[in-house]
């Protein structure tokens, strides 16, 4: 049977951008570059000018249900779009599995980015345990790596 390698996302939602803003640098001090960093918020200017100043890149805006307009950057992303590019339709709630977490997890990341809140992932397996640890502690609700990748 052949392997299959799969991706291992750290995820954790900050309750507003200024608490975002807070643990992206506690990240970064850390190490985490821009390539390993997911972003998802509602759609707002400042929400565009975080994105931009933080992954170098403008945001794809998306319209994702239970959150509405969103702007999304990074590779956590292009999993939950799928193959189908089915994220408009099925939302977070319904895509996390793709990028190895319960559904459980999708609903709760889903209504944390919904009430105002920034969706952080990051990519990097051999560095999971600190993407976890300075998520936690620097407001990062519900975080958590995405350990079932392959399971579910």
């Amino acid at each position: 049977m052949a392997k299959v390698e799969q991706t291992l996302f750290t995820v954790g939602v900050f309750q507003d951008l200024a608490w975002a803003e807070r643990g992206v640098e506690a990240l970064r001090q850390l190490g985490f570059t821009a390539d390993v960093m997911t972003l998802v918020a509602k759609d707002g200017p400042e929400t565009a000018s975080f994105v931009q100043k933080v992954l170098g890149d403008g945001p794809e805006r998306l319209d994702l249900p239970n959150i509405g307009p969103a702007l999304g950057k990074g590779s956590l992303v292009g999993v939950l779009q799928g193959r189908s590019r089915d994220l408009a339709k099925v939302g977070i709630a319904g895509a996390i599995t793709r990028a190895g977490f319960q559904a459980h997890d999708g609903l709760i990341y889903e209504t944390l980015t919904g009430r105002g809140g920034v969706l952080v992932a990051i990519e990097d397996p051999a560095r999971a345990s600190d993407a976890l640890a300075a998520l936690l502690s620097y407001g990062g609700g519900n975080a958590a790596i995405g350990a079932w990748a392959g399971r579910v």
